[in-house]
């Protein structure tokens, strides 16, 4: 058999290692059927076959660069072998880990990442990818030790020095004893000579844009006056942050709830308060909340309970079973806050004709 064939062969073999893989892999996945035909697993899996090709041509060159190695290098036989035995073992780990894979897909998924794609199958065959790209990738670098690829370094020409890509950026260049005398200003001291080394261009350039800048700004801010200045500038952003307050409060008034409904003391919310117990409970309880058909108001005894989170529950939902209705969809939270907070100002003013009390004595 000649070489020829030897490494068709080896390639061939090196083929079927990664192939033998995928099916102890694949037979894990839950519903095979119907997740072969989604259209992300055939990109994938036309993904792994295009680097399970690339990985046979480069299996093949390397192949063939041990060859070349090894008659080109015989006196470094051992690191041949340290080379392709990294090689074999590289190979050998992507199967235990494609096994080890395969293990894990034969969990049952909780949320799927893709629709109609299961977690497991997905990471599965990334992972087969990625493994693929690794093995990729370490061919390649063994390709590369075999065949002793090297980056090859620029050499000048004879009696010119090599100018570095930072010289040509900052326009310097490096001096010998010859050129030096001629960069040489005449200024002396203690032993010290200085040069002609001029500023960078990147740094004159920034200095010119800095002074066009300074005369721009100067112009704009402090003559035209066409932008605000810094202080203009923060009384803007105080006013508007003002009104940005002020329509959060807004909103913020009707986000009151039984849980965080607190007793209202301001005159305009009181007033407000009594505005709408005159129209809509007076009725029932009295226009000084003496009691009529409902409760008095005004004395120790509640019904469901006098504290302010629990006066406001009584009007929100009302208390169907004694004839009072729920009036959360006629007032607004902020108006039941306000209507709670009338009735308990008006706790202990003694109206005329009280009605006798009822409920439960509870003392302020």
């Amino acid at each position: 058999m000649n070489k020829k064939s030897i490494t068709i062969t080896g390639s061939f073999l090196f083929i079927l290692c990664l192939l033998n893989s995928l099916p102890a892999a694949a037979q894990y996945k839950p519903t095979p059927p119907s997740e072969l035909g989604h259209p992300v697993v055939i990109v994938l899996l036309t993904v792994i076959v295009g680097l399970l090709i690339t990985i046979g041509i480069l299996g093949s060159a390397v192949l063939n660069a041990m060859e070349i190695y090894r008659e080109r290098v015989k006196s470094e036989k051992s690191k041949a072998i340290v080379s392709i035995a990294i090689l074999v073992l590289g190979i050998l780990s992507s199967n235990n880990l494609l096994a080890q894979d395969a293990a894990e897909a034969a969990k049952p998924a909780v949320t799927n990442i893709i629709s109609g794609l299961s977690d497991t199958s997905f990471y599965l065959l990334v992972t087969v990818i990625s493994l693929e790209i690794l093995i990729i990738i370490s061919l390649l670098y063994a390709l590369r030790v075999l065949l002793g690829i090297e980056r090859r370094k620029k050499v000048a020409a004879p009696g010119k020095p090599v100018v570095h890509w930072f010289e040509k950026l900052n326009k310097t260049k490096t001096l010998d004893a010859a050129s030096e005398m001629e960069e040489d200003m005449g200024h002396d001291y203690d032993g010290i000579r200085e040069l002609n080394n001029p500023t960078p261009p990147w740094w004159r350039w920034g200095f010119y844009c800095s002074i066009v800048f300074a005369v721009v700004y100067v112009w704009r801010f402090q003559i035209a006056h066409s932008a605000p200045s810094q202080l203009e500038e923060l009384a803007i952003a105080e006013a508007s942050a003002a009104e940005a307050k002020e329509e959060y409060l807004k909103n913020a008034a009707n986000n009151i709830d039984e849980n965080n409904v607190t007793l209202l003391t301001g005159g305009d919310d009181i007033a407000a308060g009594q505005k709408l117990f005159s129209s809509n409970c007076a009725p029932c309880h009295g226009p000084q909340g003496q009691g009529v058909v409902g409760p008095n108001l005004t004395d120790d005894y509640w019904l469901h309970g006098g504290q302010v989170k629990a006066v406001f529950t009584t009007i929100k939902y009302g208390v169907p079973e004694k004839g009072m209705k729920s009036w959360k969809d006629d007032f607004s939270p902020k108006q039941l806050a306000q209507l709670t907070s009338f009735i308990k100002s008006i706790h202990g003013s003694n109206p005329p004709n009280p009605k006798e009390s009822q409920g439960t004595l509870e003392k302020e």
